[in-house]
């Protein structure tokens, strides 16, 4: 059934990052039981309109670094080769929407699945073009939009990644969105420490990014925090409360959509 809402509605858009919904250090494993009860928290919001976006967790991002897609064309390989590259990593990604879409359907909700493939593209392994088209017009026609981090076209270096973070910086400002809620499997931006137990920044602003670190040695290919600490930024100056939740918490996820900001950590909007 299509959710009912006010075309004046504000719209929210929901990241659910690959951390939370996969187990990383396992190839492809789908965290069902987190996975389930995420889907039927964002199901049973009926009074605001809801973008949904998923990261690719254990299902793409080892394959794009072993392929090297977020990087330039290594000196000596074949566009070939990257192009099987990047069909090998969307078929991987495209295993875990599937898991996504039918969590969704269980939980009620009636999803529409908007590829990022065929509505954008990079240059040099940045967002040159996306087009929020499709998204609007599953919005109108009642739907949940779904779209996820995914290899897309590459003017310079044939395909690259594009992730779920950046589309959600792009979408904010064309949706006009009241706030972007990025869910992991932590409590909030950790403060580093010298020793004891990291806290949570409840208030994120340009100082915190310095003593961050960017994508870790395992296989994120996304930037790690400080990369998700800048895409928060970047949707606050665009004029969007952006904030970063735990989902493993009951409940987080549906009071973060309904406008709680009383755990995590947000970059609060600026005008835009």
């Amino acid at each position: 059934m299509a959710r009912a809402v006010e075309p004046s509605a504000t719209v929210v858009i929901v990241k659910l990052g690959g951390s939370v919904i996969t187990r990383k250090l396992e190839v492809e494993k789908v965290r069902p039981k987190v996975l389930a009860r995420l889907a039927r928290e964002i199901a049973e919001v009926h009074d605001r309109p809801v973008v949904l976006l998923h990261g690719a967790g254990s299902f793409g991002h080892p394959g794009a670094k072993r392929f090297g897609l977020a990087l330039p064309p290594a000196e000596g390989t074949s566009g070939r080769e990257r192009i099987r590259g990047a069909a090998v990593v969307a078929s991987e990604v495209r295993r875990l929407h599937h898991f996504v879409l039918r969590e969704l359907v269980r939980a009620g909700a009636s999803p529409a699945s908007v590829p990022m493939a065929t509505h954008a593209r990079n240059r040099a392994g940045q967002l040159a073009h996306l087009d929020p088209e499709p998204v609007r017009a599953a919005l109108a026609g009642g739907f949940l939009p779904v779209s996820f981090g995914d290899v897309v076209p590459d003017e310079e270096w044939g395909a690259s990644i594009l992730s779920a973070d950046t589309i959600a910086v792009r979408l904010a400002p064309a949706l006009r969105a009241a706030r972007v809620v990025f869910v992991s499997d932590v409590e909030g931006v950790l403060a580093p420490t010298s020793g004891g137990r990291p806290s949570v920044l409840r208030e994120v602003t340009e100082a915190a990014v310095p003593p961050l670190r960017g994508a870790s040695e395992g296989s994120d290919v996304t930037g790690g925090i400080r990369g998700k600490v800048r895409a928060m930024l970047a949707i606050a100056a665009s004029g969007a409360d952006a904030g970063l939740i735990s989902g493993l918490s009951d409940g987080a996820v549906s009071r973060a959509i309904r406008g709680s900001m009383d755990f995590g950590s947000w970059a609060r909007a600026r005008s835009a």
